[in-house]
């Protein structure tokens, strides 16, 4: 079985860390190179950094903020945004991402999925789901949660895996940014039909420390990792809340 990860995830625009409630609201949180060190210090596995608007404003993901992160971090990390061709990718990578995430781009043509699997590896390759459950089902929306699409969620997870993705970043717009936790219905649907790495997005800003719905408390002396996890579940348009608490360890999870 996979060893649990950390990942805080950090939403970008205009070269600063923002935060929101369901992708709207936006307000400044900070310097994403001194919160990546931060994350670091404190026992983060990985980092992602999403640029949010570089899609809608036509422009690609600043390769000099990357550079900046590379040089100043020493765990992996992923970088996704107005990413649409291989030249994009390669840029990404070459500039120190160790993954890059494709979302808009990868729905409105998904033979890129597999074109950038094969130029990379597929181990290179993130492919970003903005989801949202809307009239009893969850829709896989674009354009930075702005632009509803025809696809059904756990749909889309498969085909996306089918082509090449080598990981799964999966985000609840109705639960994003609110702390009530994961959206648990799709979170498990999607993650016990793949067999690709996968990834939920935990959306919670506590002062310094930002993160998601993952209350955790580092303790690297004691072998392990000690956190609680808190979700929601839908039935029909009733959410029912739970939480629940893990362990763990450096090797596997308890």
């Amino acid at each position: 079985m996979l060893k649990r990860r950390i990942i805080p995830c950090l939403d970008i625009k205009d070269g600063r860390t923002v935060k929101g409630v369901n992708f709207i609201n936006l307000v400044d949180a900070g310097d994403p190179v001194e919160l990546a060190k931060a994350y670091a210090g404190q026992g983060a596995d990985e980092l992602v950094f999403l640029d949010i608007t570089a899609t809608i404003e036509n422009r690609k993901t600043l390769a000099s903020l990357v550079e900046r992160i590379a040089s100043e971090i020493n765990i992996p990390f992923t970088v996704g945004g107005g990413t649409d061709t291989i030249e994009d990718v390669a840029a990404l990578l070459n500039a120190g991402a160790d993954k890059v995430t494709v979302n808009s781009a990868a729905v409105k043509r998904p033979e890129l999925i597999s074109e950038l699997a094969a130029q990379f590896g597929n181990q290179c390759i993130v492919i970003a789901i903005d989801t949202k459950f809307t009239d009893d089902e969850w829709i896989v929306f674009v354009n930075g949660g702005r632009t509803p699409t025809p696809l059904r969620t756990l749909s889309w997870a498969k085909r996306a895996e089918e082509l090449g993705a080598g990981e799964i970043l999966l985000t609840s717009m109705n639960n994003d940014g609110t702390k009530s936790g994961f959206s648990i219905d799709i979170t498990n649907e999607v993650s016990t039909c793949q067999y690709s790495r996968y990834c939920f997005r935990w959306r919670r800003f506590d002062g310094a420390f930002q993160g998601g719905i993952l209350q955790h408390r580092m303790q690297r002396g004691s072998g392990g990792k000690h956190f609680s996890l808190r979700g929601d579940r839908y039935k029909g348009s009733e959410k029912v809340s739970y939480e629940r608490e893990y362990i763990c360890t450096d090797v596997k999870p308890l």
